[in-house]
C-alpha cells in the first residue's frame, strides 16, 4: 500500500455540519441542497453561501445567518476525526480539500490541535467541488501527481468522489450520516477505520 498524499472533505467527513447547524434532517437536507445550487452560480465566499442557504430555506434573519456562516469552522468535529488525523499525519501528508474559505482553516485547526498541511479551499481558487480545479490546485501547491498514490476521503460522492475518480485518485468513502453513497476504492466506517487500515 502506497499514500504520498492524502485530502479530505472536511464538512461532512472532520466535520459534523449537521449537529454543528442543529436542524432536522429534512431541512439540514434542503440546506445542503440550497447550498449546491448556489455553489453553481457567480462566485461568493462560502460564508455567504451557507447564510443564503439558511435564510432561504429555513428562514433565519440574516444578521445570524451572516454569523454562523462566518463560524462554520467551529462546528463540532466528528469524535473520531483529531485521533484518526493525527495517526494518519505519521503516515502520509494530510490536506483538505474544501469549499470553505480561508478563515475557516484555524477555527478548524483549533479544534484539531494541530495544523494540517494544506487548506485547498473554494475561496482560493474561485470554485467549488466537484469542479476538478480544487484538486489541480491541490498538486500544484502539495507537489504531489494525480494517481493512485493520492487517496482522496470523503463522505460524499456527488461532491467529491465522482471527480476525484476521474483524476485517477485512489477514493475513500467514510460512512458518516447524512453521508451520499457512490463508487469508492475503499468504504470505512469512519477515520479511525482508515487509520487502521493504512497503518
Amino acid at each position: 500500500m502506497s499514500i504520498a498524499l492524502m485530502t479530505f472533505d472536511i464538512f461532512g467527513t472532520v466535520i459534523d455540519w449537521r449537529r454543528g447547524l442543529g436542524l432536522s434532517d429534512g431541512d439540514f437536507e434542503r440546506v445542503v441542497d440550497r447550498q449546491g445550487e448556489l455553489e453553481k452560480q457567480a462566485f461568493r465566499p462560502y460564508a455567504e453561501i451557507v447564510a443564503q442557504s439558511l435564510i432561504d430555506v429555513v428562514g433565519f434573519p440574516a444578521a445570524e445567518a451572516a454569523r454562523v456562516g462566518s463560524e462554520v469552522g467551529r462546528w463540532p468535529l466528528y469524535p473520531d476525526s483529531a485521533a484518526a488525523l493525527r495517526r494518519l499525519r505519521a503516515i502520509a501528508p494530510c490536506a483538505a480539500t474544501t469549499n470553505s474559505d480561508r478563515a475557516h482553516r484555524p477555527q478548524v485547526e483549533e479544534q484539531l490541535g494541530f495544523a494540517l498541511d494544506g487548506w485547498i479551499c473554494a475561496e482560493e481558487v474561485r470554485a467549488y467541488k466537484p469542479d476538478p480545479r480544487i484538486w489541480r490546485e491541490a498538486a500544484r501547491r502539495l507537489a504531489v501527481p494525480m494517481n493512485r498514490d493520492w487517496w482522496h476521503v470523503s463522505a460524499y460522492a456527488d461532491y467529491d468522489l465522482e471527480a476525484a475518480r476521474a483524476l485517477g485518485l485512489t477514493c475513500v468513502f467514510v460512512k458518516r450520516p447524512h453521508s451520499r453513497p457512490g463508487p469508492a476504492d475503499l468504504v470505512v466506517e469512519d477515520l479511525a477505520a482508515l487509520a487502521e487500515i493504512a497503518r
